[in-house]
């Protein structure tokens, strides 16, 4: 019986696989080299500090002299701090107020601009101009302009018969003033972001619905609105974050006052931080103003899961 030949076989190559590790490692250590300033500058301008300042809550400071370690008492003395308490309340109240009334205004000018009238383009501008000025020139615009003396608020009040008003420095007038202030800086932002989703609403919707004799504000409730359900949700979540990190303006404007009124979290952090050099309670402070900031984002994330759940279910 003759004998078979033996099949022959290609060896591995050795070189070629060793070749190509080697190309995909110095490749790599391109990339890194390339990208390695900008994860030094993260790390050093993020994760370092946030990890510091979390051990720095547990700890008493005063950025000067050597620090000892206190545990939880930091928190459980925020628990029980009147001004803590009061500047908590402060913000809730500010963003209870910014936050929907920001949103709402700026639905209703989307609404308004989105039609074609004359000079649309300079009126949509005008509107997000302020949004661009910053709050420290806010609060010095302001504060020229309310000031209970020689300010033009005062001036046309009185023109109009009605009697001066403290405004800043009424403690019962100030927040409510800030909040208008906000509001007439941070309603640009929601004007454009539902001018922008007012654009994506399918017209066919719209022209069926008149079709069948919907009204327009049966067409905004069950066409536009719907449609534009995910920018809201956006903007609840962007607004809520911004309001509960309000700060530029209080500094420059009431600074805290008059008498606590509108100290906010983030000044009552910075004032035990760097006016009371209790660098330790002040950061127990942020991650306290850290957790409430979770909660927004935490809301959303729930609200999309049900809205993805009924989406899929019809």
């Amino acid at each position: 019986m003759p004998r078979l030949p033996t099949p022959l076989t290609v060896p591995p190559d050795q070189d070629g696989a060793r070749g190509l590790r080697r190309r995909r490692r110095a490749e790599a250590a391109t990339a890194w080299a390339f990208v390695s300033p900008a994860v030094i500058v993260i790390l050093g301008l993020s994760v370092v500090p946030v990890l510091w300042s979390l051990l720095l809550s547990f700890r008493a400071s005063d950025l000067v002299t050597p620090s000892r370690w206190v545990g939880l008492d930091n928190y459980r003395a925020l628990a029980q701090d009147p001004n803590f308490h009061d500047a908590a309340v402060n913000t809730l109240l500010y963003a209870l107020l910014y936050v929907p009334l920001s949103i709402v205004a700026g639905l209703a000018l989307a609404l308004v601009l989105n039609r074609r009238i004359r000079f649309v383009g300079v009126y949509r501008t005008l509107f997000f101009v302020p949004f661009v000025v910053s709050a420290t020139a806010q609060g010095v615009l302001f504060s020229f302009v309310l000031d209970p003396e020689f300010g033009v608020a005062n001036s046309v009040l009185h023109q109009l018969g009605v009697s001066p008003q403290g405004f800043l420095t009424d403690p019962g007038q100030a927040l409510y003033v800030l909040v208008a202030v906000t509001l007439w800086s941070g309603t640009g932002l929601c004007t454009v972001v539902y001018l922008a989703a007012l654009q994506d609403v399918p017209p066919e919707l719209v022209e069926a619905a008149r079709l069948d004799g919907a009204r327009p504000r049966h067409i905004l409730r069950h066409v536009t609105l719907p449609a534009l359900a995910p920018m809201s949700v956006f903007l609840l979540l962007w607004q809520a974050i911004q309001a509960l990190q309000v700060f530029d303006l209080v500094y420059v404007t009431t600074k805290g006052g008059p008498l606590g009124s509108t100290t906010v979290i983030v000044y009552f952090i910075w004032e035990q931080a760097f006016k009371n050099f209790t660098a330790g309670y002040g950061a127990a402070a942020a991650y306290v103003l850290a957790l409430a900031l979770l909660l927004p984002t935490v809301l959303s994330r729930v609200l999309r899961g049900r809205a993805r759940k009924e989406a899929t279910a019809s």
